[in-house]
């Protein structure tokens, strides 16, 4: 079964942390008024913004393996926190690209959604609902 592993160290003398993922690092911290020192997003953010970046990757190969022009695509993704203690309750996510026909969006955005292992993922535990602006 494959396997995604990352490390996550803290960055000494802070309240942040560097996360290393094959080449890439990335630091998560907390906001001053949380406590940090606001040396990057929080855990929750990179989730909703994993989700989003998982969902752009896929969007973006369906179009390429169709052999489609997509110009000036996006998403944007928020998340409804709820409960005690807090969680993520639901997650929207708006796309959007430019001159692309509905029909053809409305394609596209169903592969990626199929594809998307965050989606995927996230899917059991909440709604994920996805619009196209």
């Amino acid at each position: 079964m494959p396997e995604v592993t990352t490390t996550i160290s803290q960055i000494e003398g802070s309240t942040a942390a560097r996360t290393r993922i094959r080449e890439h690092e990335l630091v998560t911290d907390r906001p001053a008024e949380k406590g940090g020192g606001n040396q990057g997003p929080m855990g929750g953010e990179l989730l909703v913004a994993s989700l989003g970046g998982c969902f752009m990757s896929n969007l973006i190969a369906a179009f390429q393996g169709r052999e489609i022009e997509a110009k000036g695509l996006s998403v944007r993704v928020s998340g409804s926190l709820d409960g005690t203690p807090p969680r993520f309750q639901k997650m929207t996510m708006a796309v959007k690209g430019d001159g692309i026909d509905r029909n053809q969006m409305e394609k596209m955005v169903l592969i990626a959604e199929r594809g998307c292992i965050v989606a995927n993922t996230l899917k059991q535990f909440m709604d994920v609902e996805i619009s196209i602006g």
